[in-house]
């Protein structure tokens, strides 16, 4: 038996209050252990330095709840790369959509860009733009200006798709927790875009170029030959009219690069395709990111329509008119068939060196005004409807905010 108001240790409220979690620290252990019947010994550290015993209550209970929390960051990152992986497809399809709207509109100007740099100062047909699209019509029709359409049309599906998808990728990859990227980081994933597009992009260019390069040669042949009937009227021998020369179709250029230099005459150019399409979207990928954050409203909303679509435009065009240099030496290199007089080149250096020497400095920007025309609205929708969430409407996913 015990007194009336006395405890048994059993019954003592400094136990009962560590085990509830609201315990008292070492210094009040040890000035209120005689009081509450706690022995002295038991607040004091133990004999020969060892380590301290951690203090029970709220300290445990922090330490749990950050243990928790990167516990759970791995589940955090493993499901935000299942949604990732899941949206992959509706990625993929809004590049294509994008594509096929973009290149159906600007498709003529890119034909009008193509002939403006590949015509030397020897054998200049065209004066301007409007110069070529006009003798285009007038000597091949209206489809005329889509000559070489096909091909795009064909390949511009997976070559965006891989574009988008891969910068995403890239980003999400750089991305810590969803913290926004730096402008370092911005720039490294669009340089790995631009670097996995070269595979869809560069047999695209190869193709695209002979068939659109092949109006221009025929009307150069036809204008020769005329000269030459009216140089021969004087003279006693009659000028025989030279064989017009039958336009190449995509399946017999492709079979015929297969045929005389196997695969890798589907990538000639491939090292002036990456000297144009890594720096256009290391310039491109963060110069939109950021122009589009400028138009998002402060409620933390996605961009509007307009946003979108001018942010598209502008970081198209700079980026266009920076990588002209190289675009227009990449051009000439994937040209096939040259015309009379016309330079032929070994390799990117020997290319850019004749331009320079026999054209001048101003060469570098042929057709770059056209090349910003096209790369303006082309990448302008291509931006909305990535943006829009098109596809992710047609497979029935929720749309998240860019």
């Amino acid at each position: 038996m015990h007194p009336r108001g006395s405890r048994t240790p059993s019954e003592n409220p400094w136990r009962s209050r560590a085990r509830a979690g609201t315990g008292l620290g070492p210094a009040e252990r040890s000035g209120r252990g005689g009081q509450e019947g706690e022995p002295e010994s038991a607040s004091q550290p133990p004999a020969g330095g060892g380590a301290r015993a951690a203090p029970s209550g709220r300290a445990p209970a922090l330490r749990c709840s950050r243990a928790r929390g990167e516990a759970g960051r791995p589940a955090r990152r493993q499901r935000r790369r299942r949604r990732q992986s899941a949206r992959l497809p509706a990625k993929l399809i809004n590049g294509g959509i994008a594509g096929l709207i973009g290149v159906t509109c600007v498709f003529p100007i890119d034909l009008a860009k193509t002939r403006l740099q590949n015509q030397q100062n020897g054998q200049r047909m065209y004066t301007s733009m409007s110069d070529c699209l006009i003798k285009t019509i007038r000597s091949e029709g209206y489809f005329g200006m889509y000559r070489g359409a096909a091909v795009n049309l064909t390949l511009v599906t997976p070559e965006k798709a891989i574009k988008l998808a891969a910068n995403d990728f890239f980003r999400y990859q750089l991305s810590k927790d969803g913290q926004k990227l730096t402008l370092f980081k911005e720039m490294l994933a669009g340089c790995g875009a631009g670097t996995c597009q070269v595979i869809v992009t560069t047999p695209m260019e190869m193709l695209k170029i002979q068939l659109q390069d092949a109006g221009r040669l025929a009307a150069q042949r036809k204008i020769l030959s005329a000269q030459a009937q009216l140089s021969g009227q004087g003279s006693a021998q009659p000028s025989v009219e030279a064989p017009a020369t039958p336009r190449p179709t995509a399946t017999q250029l492709t079979r015929d690069l297969l045929r005389s230099r196997g695969i890798a005459g589907l990538y000639k150019g491939l090292g002036a395709t990456l000297l144009r399409d890594v720096p256009f979207s290391i310039v491109y990928f963060p110069l939109f990111a950021n122009l589009n954050e400028l138009g998002r409203p402060a409620s933390g909303e996605k961009s509007p329509f307009y946003v979108s679509f001018l942010a598209g435009c502008v970081a198209g065009s700079a980026a266009a008119v920076a990588v002209n240099p190289c675009d227009v030496v990449k051009t000439r290199l994937q040209s096939l068939q040259r015309g009379i007089n016309e330079d032929t080149y070994s390799g990117f250096l020997d290319c850019a060196r004749k331009i320079l020497r026999n054209e001048g400095p101003s060469a570098f920007l042929k057709g770059a005004y056209c090349r910003a025309l096209v790369i303006a609205p082309l990448f302008g929708i291509a931006q909305v409807v990535y943006f829009l969430g098109i596809a992710e409407t047609l497979l029935g996913l929720p749309r998240i905010q860019p």
